[in-house]
């Protein structure tokens, strides 16, 4: 195992609160990257070798039920994601099925290697698939500082969006714009709905990126122009929120779920980072043996970006 990034899902498994299924003993560990160590039976086929750089799908789907026929591997019947339902990169080796290994270019490093694909995977599939982000509009990034915002601020760049990013703490923010965001927006200080349509020329923005929830996620719809969306990838603020429909249908406004990403869509954003395009923002690589620290900066919110761990 060359690294392993930690992602907020861990600590929600470790607390119980994943709605994923969880069988002890268990390793956590979404998305890693290294070298193949050893080949079983049958792998030989797979155009992979011992000594490969490779940074394996962590979504392992069955490639024969109908949603992976339809090429939406997401939705897989008998998926079994590394560090969910297989055992994951919080340890020296990993097991997955050869297909899935994706060659890792020379110039990236294991710990970008690792910090891709539950971020601009994600985010790929929310702001291009999900909800066709157009030049020129409008983009709010929540959670600016985390390593779904950072990638978010990328992606709508690179799609020709002018993008606001929102976080809880002017230094993040400023972090935020050194990769590309147009304004900021501190939402401890101000109103995020307010200051985001003020930002925008009054009319609002038309699409949000979110992946806080609660608070947040009510007021990215206030922030909302006439037709506009929020992609939501996560709700670590807050899982139930209140949402008035009249408003809704009055703007025709659209509430998008989004979840992970398919497997061309992660190979694609392996392809645009390895060309420069797209950057992985990490915080910190940390020794595997402090796993536990990983998971107090991200609980504290102190990050800007990925934490890797490395075996």
């Amino acid at each position: 195992m060359g690294a392993c990034a930690v992602n907020h899902v861990d600590i929600d498994m470790r607390e119980g609160t994943s709605r994923l299924p969880l069988t002890l003993p268990h390793t956590l560990g979404f998305e890693i990257a290294g070298e193949v160590a050893a080949l079983g039976d049958g792998a030989e086929g797979n155009g992979v070798a011992v000594g490969d750089r490779v940074a394996p799908l962590y979504q392992i789907h069955c490639r024969e039920c109908e949603w992976c026929r339809r090429g939406e591997h997401m939705h897989c019947e008998r998926i079994r994601m590394l560090g969910v339902q297989s055992p994951g990169g919080y340890a020296e080796y990993a097991v997955v099925p050869a297909w899935a290994l994706i060659p890792l270019p020379e110039s990236l490093s294991f710990e970008q290697g690792a910090a891709i694909q539950t971020t601009f995977g994600t985010v790929w599939h929310a702001l291009v698939t999900r909800v066709g982000v157009a030049e020129g509009s409008w983009v709010l990034v929540n959670a600016a500082g985390s390593g779904v915002g950072t990638a978010g601020i990328q992606v709508a760049k690179l799609l020709g969006a002018r993008v606001i990013a929102s976080a809880g703490s002017d230094e993040k923010l400023e972090r935020a714009r050194a990769i590309g965001a147009d304004e900021t927006v501190n939402y401890r200080v101000e109103s995020l709905a307010e200051r985001a349509r003020e930002l925008s020329g009054g009319a609002g923005v038309d699409v949000v990126m979110e992946s806080v929830g609660g608070d947040v996620l009510e007021q990215s719809l206030a922030a909302l122009a006439k037709n506009g969306s929020v992609v939501t990838v996560g709700a670590h603020a807050g899982e139930v929120v209140p949402v008035d429909v009249i408003l809704l249908f009055r703007h025709q406004w659209s509430l998008v779920g989004s979840v992970r990403a398919t497997a061309e869509e992660i190979r694609h954003c392996i392809d645009l980072v390895a060309s420069g395009q797209l950057k992985p923002v990490i915080h910190e690589t940390l020794p595997l043996e402090q796993a536990a620290e990983a998971h107090r900066i991200l609980e504290a919110r102190e990050q800007f970006g990925k934490v890797v761990l490395v075996p």
